[in-house]
């Protein structure tokens, strides 16, 4: 079956397995928040198990002794949707920080809310951030994971780096121990494409960022560590793509 006839398949299944989703998660409003997470996580499981036999698309989580329980910012590499669902459940509690006007669409947006997750108005600028950081501080301290994209939206396996000051902010003011993760989502699911391309998609947790770095030493330390693991991820699956005969489609591919 071609790459185009299984892209097809899996994303008519995945937007019906989103809509059952929803319409199952409905008595979760009235539930405790943690009933809308576990919904949440099936769900990206079932999408998971939906790319391997589909698309034959398979994941690998590397570092995940990295993990300590408890409060963490975790920074991630944004490449793909793939993330937003398939870094789920390897958290205990998390909460995406995501542009406030994903609260506005239906059924997502309530369950979003419901979730605890924390929206961002980025119109907002400075008032952003110090809203960010306290509702970063009351979430950190319920104990759970707070899971930004650095660079604000996904890009291009290859593209130049271009991270915001958020996660520079937060870490400094919440002095909380950040988690870097690197990966190669976007090239077996590229941004703004429908197509599903066949492999390995690899996470990898990085080491630990300890608190008390100053905000520059720790910019630079951050964006060095999952620039240069992500480098090597893509890498590996480029590689990979070109065994099973299928060209380069990173951003750095001439």
């Amino acid at each position: 079956m071609s790459v185009i006839v299984r892209s097809v398949i899996f994303n008519v299944l995945f937007y019906l397995n989103l809509l059952l989703h929803f319409i199952a998660a409905i008595p979760t409003l009235v539930l405790p928040r943690r009933a809308i997470l576990k919904v949440a996580t099936f769900w990206g499981r079932t999408n998971l198990w939906l790319l391997r036999v589909i698309c034959d698309i398979k994941f690998e989580y590397r570092g995940v002794e990295n993990i300590t329980p408890g409060p963490l910012l975790v920074a991630s590499k944004h490449q793909s949707l793939w993330e937003t669902f398939a870094l789920l459940p390897l958290f205990d509690d998390p909460a995406f920080i995501l542009k406030r006007e994903l609260l506005w669409i239906p059924f997502f947006g309530w369950y979003a809310w419901k979730a605890g997750m924390i929206p961002v108005n980025r119109g907002k600028r400075s008032q952003a951030l110090a809203d960010m950081t306290v509702c970063g501080l009351e979430e950190l301290a319920h104990g759970r994971q707070i899971v930004i994209f650095p660079e604000g939206t996904r890009r291009a396996p290859g593209a130049e780096p271009n991270y915001k000051y958020g996660i520079v902010h937060l870490y400094a003011e919440t002095a909380t121990t950040c988690l870097p993760i690197a990966l190669n989502s976007g090239l077996f699911w590229p941004r703004r494409s429908f197509l599903r391309y066949p492999g390995t998609i690899i996470v990898e947790v990085l080491e630990p960022i300890a608190p008390g770095l100053d905000k520059k030493a720790f910019a630079e330390q951050l964006t060095q560590e999952i620039e240069t693991a992500t480098a090597r991820l893509i890498a590996e699956g480029e590689r990979e793509l070109a065994r099973n005969g299928l060209r380069k489609v990173s951003a750095a591919t001439p």
